[in-house]
């Protein structure tokens, strides 16, 4: 009897080790949210949902009226269930195109727009996460942040079943929206355009092809430039009035001292200015 006491509690223990070393079963989804992180525990990934998404106004955006333009109407389509593209947004740093994504969520949540944003590493689980929204009535935007690729990534793949579709018929309320700041979101080396050497790939080209064309597999592509000093300071100008503060000549010559010390001139370093201006000026009185 002490025996079989002994061995019942040497099973007991090993069971709840082995509990310890399994994952945790995943959380319900919040569908009342209106966005969600794909977040990863060990293998097993799920829908978090984002209690306080970044407040963006389309209105705050300057000085990409054309591109903004092209995306809200992309948007629209896609929410009145009409053809809509997949959208790539590539260009300068800080000029816009990441706020325009959550823009977006903004002004369209009331009329069921939701934002799920995905991580480069975690795009092997994009049918995954297709799956788990196929069924609901809302529409889903992917969204992939400052999207590049190495060599070595395989997550270039997944992404392009999902832009391109599979033997399973593309779900028609999912659509990927990616920013990037290179043009080519594949990597290009010089070694791509010598000479094809001794124990080479023979069709050198069709691997070049591959790399190159992830990018045009995005229907809506659309590039941002860096602003110049107007543009800049007027963006300066709008966030100072967001804080209560005119720009006058001391703002201006202090917005131009700040850009300067940041080497570049975009709507994230204008933002930047204006809470490091209001900041000083609120801590002075």
């Amino acid at each position: 009897m002490n025996s079989l006491e002994h061995l019942l509690q040497r099973a007991e223990q090993l069971i709840t080790r082995l509990e310890t070393l399994l994952p945790a079963p995943p959380a319900d989804i919040n569908w009342q949210a209106i966005a969600w992180r794909w977040v990863k525990h060990s293998a097993h990934g799920q829908l978090q949902a984002v209690e306080h998404p970044h407040h963006v106004l389309l209105d705050d955006i300057r000085f990409i009226d054309r591109q903004k333009t092209e995306v809200v109407r992309n948007t629209r389509q896609f929410l009145l269930g009409l053809p809509a593209n997949h959208v790539l947004l590539t260009g300068a740093r800080g000029t816009g195109k990441s706020s325009l994504v959550k823009a977006l969520l903004n002004t369209y949540a009331d009329q069921g727009l939701r934002l799920i944003e995905v991580e480069k590493q975690d795009l092997n689980d994009l049918p995954q996460i297709a799956q788990l929204i196929r069924s609901r009535p809302e529409k889903f935007i992917i969204f992939c942040d400052d999207l590049t690729f190495e060599a070595n990534d395989t997550g270039y793949k997944a992404l392009k079943v999902i832009l391109d579709g599979s033997i399973e018929n593309a779900s028609s309320n999912l659509l990927v929206y990616a920013t990037s700041n290179r043009k080519n979101l594949m990597p290009e080396y010089m070694a791509d355009n010598q000479p094809i050497v001794d124990q080479g790939e023979i069709r050198q080209n069709d691997t070049i092809d591959e790399k190159t064309s992830l990018a045009e597999r995005f229907g809506l592509w659309l590039s941002f430039y860096s602003f110049d000093q107007d543009e800049y300071l007027s963006i300066a100008e709008h966030w100072l009035d967001t804080f209560g503060i005119t720009m006058d000549n001391a703002a201006q010559h202090a917005a131009l001292q700040f850009y300067h010390t940041r080497g570049a001139r975009s709507g994230r370093v204008a933002y930047q200015f204006a809470k490091d201006y209001a900041g000083k000026l609120q801590l002075k009185s």
